[in-house]
């Protein structure tokens, strides 16, 4: 399995993995347009400026996930699995996987990200890699999902513990 820059063709298969509104939400924001077009998609996803990447098996998109400097550390964002493939450990080599190039790329050592708190279940997998809630930095800032941060080499340990 391995992780590479995002295709056209991940775009039409990752726009199939969120049919309504709320899934769309939860997973892109309450920014994301829905519902959204091929172009919406792009641009609300951001995924010809951030750092965008599948995780794949062959050919054939499993997850999907971005970083980029956030508050001074690795944020992962729009992290999501394919609807098939939930429950079979890819998130999580998902979140392995975008931390090494991007705590690289970014030189960082913690890592961030949101969870909607409609996302039970992504957020005990967060927590189970080592994540815990905290207050957004910015008070500021009004963030409409918890805020999860994690030491990458806990996340790295916890990661190689569940396998």
């Amino acid at each position: 399995m391995t992780l590479r820059p995002v295709t056209p063709a991940d775009l039409h298969v990752m726009m199939s993995w969120f049919p309504d509104q709320q899934s769309c939400r939860n997973w892109g924001g309450p920014e994301f347009r829905f519902p959204f077009s091929e172009q919406s998609f792009l641009e609300d996803a951001q995924l010809q400026t951030l750092p965008s990447y599948s995780y794949c098996d062959d050919d054939r998109l499993l997850a999907f996930g971005q970083y980029y400097l956030r508050a001074g550390r690795c944020h992962l964002a729009r992290l999501a699995v394919a609807p098939a493939e939930r429950g079979k450990g890819h998130g999580t080599r998902l979140i392995v996987a975008l931390l090494d190039c991007g705590s690289t790329a970014l030189g960082t050592t913690e890592c961030s990200l949101f969870v909607s708190t409609s996302n039970p279940r992504a957020a005990r997998l967060y927590e189970r890699l080592g994540f815990t809630e905290m207050q957004y930095p910015d008070p500021t800032l009004m963030v409409p999902a918890s805020y999860m941060v994690a030491e990458i080499t806990a996340v790295r340990e916890r990661s190689s513990a569940a396998y």
